[in-house]
Formats: structure tokens, C-alpha cells, sequence
């Protein structure tokens, strides 16, 4: 495995490093709090998924937890509102929807787990969950804005906001039903329980379950096959459109991108990849994630 280098500034909850293929390893690290999920740790994830992972040099992203947990949800100890909400404000749907990133609401209102789950699934590069302990709360519901889920044997899930008189969030009732259906995302929400890594695979939240020290190697070599002889523009392109396309009504929409999609890959990064399967040669692509085309009307 190549060595790995710390790419960025320090950080007080994270650690991210990046090897020579270009693999971010970014850990959760609070462990004496079971990386418990507090606002500078919300702050400093927004940062690596709209800052540091859109760098050229990073072709994809495993998340995993220092210690013995990924992540034991919200950090429910900080004074007066734990989520950091202003309690002063009494928005409208209205008010808020018109002016959501703006003062008082961006801070004051918006769901701090639903900033990084948006900044999560906007990185136009793989991310992958490398589960290996307890993820309740938003730590199971960030996992939901990854690509692919990764556990250890010793993973516990539970979307437990039931229990607190909350709901769930972190746009988690956009990514759940998608990735499992409605029945057992509501399933799920309802019962409040915590399920065991089996139980999560059998519902089809997870990729595949791991022996603990088999994790991260496994999700490492995962995200290494999956870039590695890659175009990084095909791939951002090709996650934008799945995630968008299958949420349109209609197929066209995904023929409209599709088409354009296929456009410009062919004049780009495609003319090394057909010389390279006829030549018998492994492909030397050139492209970055950062000049992928826009293919959607809203970019």
C-alpha cells in the first residue's frame, strides 16, 4: 500500500491523509467522545468535502472512526441548544425556503448534519463508509449522502431519533428509501433500533461486512479499483446522473444527460480509452474531476 502523507491544515476532530493513488483516508478522530459529532466537527467535514477532497490530487474518499466507534451520533452535552439552533427564530416554510442560506436561517435554522450530507454528495468523486463501530444518529444518517457502505462485524446502526423526539435528519429521508426502499427505511425510523452489521446487510444498507481489522484495508482497496485506470470526469459525470436520473419521472431526462454526458467523454477522455482497449494497453487518462462538463440544466 502506498504511503500515506498529511495533505491538509490541522484539523480537532478529523485526520485526512492521501496516498500516492490519490485515496483520502478521512478519520473521525474524537475517540474519547466515540467521535461524537458536535458543530466544529460539522464545520471542519463541510471543509474536506467542499475544500480539501475537491482538490485534482484526490480521486476518492474512505471515512472511517478512530477507536472503537464511527460515530456515536450528536454530542448531546454542549450548553442550551445541542444542535446549535436559535431558538428565537420562528420560520415560516415559506420564509425559510426562500431564504435558507441566508442569516438568520443558514445558521440559525438549517440542519448542520444536512451541510455535510449536501457537501458529501456534491463531491463529484466516489466516497466510501468504512462502518467499524457504533454510527447512530447522524452517524449513520451521514453515511447515507456515500456512495458505498463498508461495515465491521463489530458495526451498530440505528437511526434512533424516535427516541429523542426528533426525526431524522441530515437529508436522510431523501438518501434511506433510495438505498432501501420505503418499508424498511420507515421500518427502521419506527423501531428506533439498533441493528446489528448483519441486519443492516440483509436490508441492503450495506455493500458487505468485514472482520474488524479488515475493514479499512478492504475499503482502501475498493476505492483503489474503482479510480485507479479511471477517468475521473466519466466518474463524476456518471455519479451526477445516476443520482439525479433516477430521481426524474420521466426517461428522457436521463437520455438529455446521457447524450451529453456521452458527447463530451467521447471527444475527451474516450478517444484514450478506445486506443487503449485496442492497443491492449492500460489507459492514461488526463482529465480532472474539476473540469467535468455541466450536463443539467442546474449544473
Amino acid at each position: 500500500m502506498p504511503d500515506t502523507t498529511d495533505q491538509t491544515p490541522a484539523y480537532e476532530t478529523l485526520t485526512f491523509e492521501v496516498d500516492d493513488d490519490g485515496i483520502a483516508l478521512l478519520t473521525l478522530d474524537r475517540p474519547g467522545a466515540l467521535n461524537a459529532f458536535d458543530l466544529t466537527m460539522a464545520r471542519e467535514l463541510e471543509r474536506v468535502f467542499r475544500v480539501d477532497a475537491r482538490d485534482d490530487d484526490v480521486r476518492a474518499v474512505v471515512v472511517t472512526g478512530a477507536g472503537r466507534a464511527f460515530c456515536a451520533g450528536m454530542d448531546l452535552s454542549a450548553e442550551g441548544n445541542v444542535f446549535g439552533l436559535d431558538e428565537t427564530v420562528r420560520p415560516t416554510p415559506e420564509e425559510f425556503r426562500a431564504a435558507y442560506d441566508e442569516p438568520p436561517y443558514d445558521q440559525g435554522v438549517r440542519d448542520t448534519g444536512g451541510k455535510v450530507t449536501l457537501a458529501i454528495h456534491a463531491l463529484p468523486k466516489p466516497v466510501i463508509a468504512a462502518i467499524n463501530g457504533p454510527a447512530v444518529g447522524i452517524g449513520a444518517t451521514m453515511t447515507l449522502g456515500m456512495d458505498l457502505r463498508l461495515a465491521s462485524t463489530k458495526a451498530r446502526i440505528g437511526f434512533v431519533f424516535g427516541r429523542l423526539g426528533i426525526v431524522p435528519e441530515a437529508c436522510s429521508t431523501w438518501f434511506l428509501p433510495r438505498i432501501v426502499g420505503i418499508q424498511q427505511a420507515l421500518d427502521w425510523v419506527y423501531s428506533a433500533e439498533i441493528l446489528t452489521a448483519e441486519q443492516a446487510l440483509t436490508g441492503r444498507l450495506l455493500r458487505s461486512v468485514h472482520e474488524p481489522d479488515d475493514l479499512v484495508p478492504a475499503a482502501l482497496e475498493l476505492a483503489r479499483s474503482i479510480v485507479v485506470d479511471r477517468s475521473p470526469v466519466a466518474l463524476a459525470l456518471a455519479k451526477q446522473m445516476l443520482y439525479r436520473n433516477s430521481a426524474h419521472d420521466h426517461p428522457l431526462e436521463a437520455h438529455l444527460s446521457d447524450s451529453l454526458a456521452m458527447y463530451w467523454t467521447s471527444i475527451g477522455d474516450g478517444k484514450e480509452g478506445v486506443a487503449a482497449f485496442r492497443e491492449k494497453r492500460a489507459p492514461v487518462f488526463t482529465s480532472r474531476a474539476s473540469q467535468a462538463p455541466r450536463i443539467h440544466p442546474r449544473g
